[in-house]
């Protein structure tokens, strides 16, 4: 449940070995944090052709008598290089706003389908491959709208906010890292993971509230405000608010299972993105562009290897976990009083009426009742959503060396 919400563009570059670098030859890079996140800051990692051939031309220039035309010749380059240098800025904005865009907003449905799979244990269609997933998907658009497949997105920024805020704050007045230096010890390590644990058990009852406004049947619901994700958490966490069943899990039991998850989570998908990552810049050595056409390459490999690290990172952590988020969800939304909907064909609403005793009586009843594959139920959403990824990754690759090679 940890957001994965990047905090700097330079994560992972200490897996490349990077040394600060003059000005006169491109960006400063000082290593980085052992941090797992998409790139999407603006910051350029392109490092211009030497200036050796502009610098002779600037010099014949300046031995004519015509002091004006000299002048013209030695701005002519210096204004070719700021607008290459612009272009790459904007390069690496638009190419992580694009994933970042991709990742929160455009998988959304598949996130909201996903979930409401995980908590039915009615369903006797466990959705594993894409081709069933998408056509429920459309038949719960021609019911309840295409507003119906983004339910639930305003709360799952707001935790995503308060997950991040809470990590600062907590780092920030105690010796828990936020981040992990290059010259980690155990110790560090140690003290990073309890960060990003606390982290987690500071969003859990926010977390369960998103949840249930994500699962909850458009049919049957009113139309949430924004802030009422935070308005339920906290009734959930001082024990008021809206009535629940006696079946209602308190906190103490979900916090547990809540904790595993998000560590696992961020464990798994820093490991795989710094192997990633190790990989990528070992088969692509960083080197100086020679032409034209090299500078397109060299900007392309300077972005794309963090946005595929991350992207493979995610989708084997979110493999990986995703028995274990089926069991949180299950214990998180019992006792709600949460009607979804029919996953199985999508034309009706079902109420959920579990009892958990905790999360091994959970794991314990899906295995004896639904089988191993019961854990599964809604992966093909998962598939259909880092598919979706993927296509839009590689379609911003092609539309920005386009326009890198015609600016070139």
């Amino acid at each position: 449940m940890y957001s994965r919400r990047p905090q700097s563009f330079n994560e992972g570059l200490d897996a490349r070995g990077c040394e600060d670098v003059p000005a006169g030859g491109g960006y400063a890079m000082p290593a980085r944090s052992w941090e797992c996140a998409d790139p999407w800051v603006a910051e350029s990692r392109y490092r211009p052709p030497a200036p050796g051939p502009w610098g002779e031309r600037q010099a014949q220039a300046a031995a004519t008598p015509a002091g004006s035309a000299g002048a013209g010749a030695a701005a002519a380059p210096e204004s070719a290089a700021g607008s290459t240098d612009q272009l790459n800025r904007f390069a690496g904005f638009g190419v992580g706003l694009a994933s970042l865009f991709t990742e929160n907003v455009l998988a959304h449905p598949c996130i909201v389908f996903r979930r409401q799979c995980q908590v039915n244990y009615h369903a006797k269609n466990y959705h594993l491959t894409p081709f069933t997933v998408v056509n429920t998907m459309y038949h719960f658009s021609k019911t309840q709208g295409l507003k119906g497949l983004w339910k639930g997105m305003g709360s799952t920024f707001i935790v995503q906010g308060i997950a991040l805020g809470t990590e600062g704050i907590i780092s920030e007045f105690t010796p828990l890292p936020r981040e992990v230096s290059h010259k980690w010890s155990p110790k560090q390590i140690a003290g990073h993971l309890v960060l990003k644990g606390l982290t987690c058990a500071a969003a859990l009852p926010f977390y369960s509230a998103s949840l249930i406004e994500t699962v909850q049947s458009e049919i049957i619901k009113d139309n949430p405000g924004i802030l009422d994700c935070v308005k339920e958490g906290i009734c959930r966490l001082v024990g008021m608010g809206v009535p629940h069943s006696k079946r209602l899990l308190p906190l103490k039991v979900l916090f547990f299972p809540t904790v595993l998850h998000g560590v696992l989570h961020y464990i798994i998908s820093a490991i795989i993105q710094k192997f990633i990552l190790f990989l990528l810049r070992k088969k692509t050595p960083h080197q100086q562009p020679a032409d034209a056409s090299n500078s397109v390459q060299t900007v392309l490999d300077a972005y794309f290897p963090e946005l595929i690290a991350s992207f493979v990172a995610n989708l084997c952590a979110d493999v990986l976990v995703y028995p274990l988020e089926t069991v949180l969800h299950r214990l998180h939304i019992q006792g709600t009083r949460t009607i979804i909907d029919n996953t199985d064909h999508g034309f009706e609403v079902l109420p959920i009426n579990t009892q958990y005793e905790g999360m091994r009586d959970c794991i314990n009843v899906i295995k004896k009742e639904e089988g191993i594959f019961g854990f599964y139920k809604g992966f093909g959403a998962v598939l259909v959503q880092y598919t979706l990824h993927a296509a839009v990754l590689q379609i911003t690759r092609i539309i920005y060396s386009t326009l890198l090679q015609n600016a070139t």
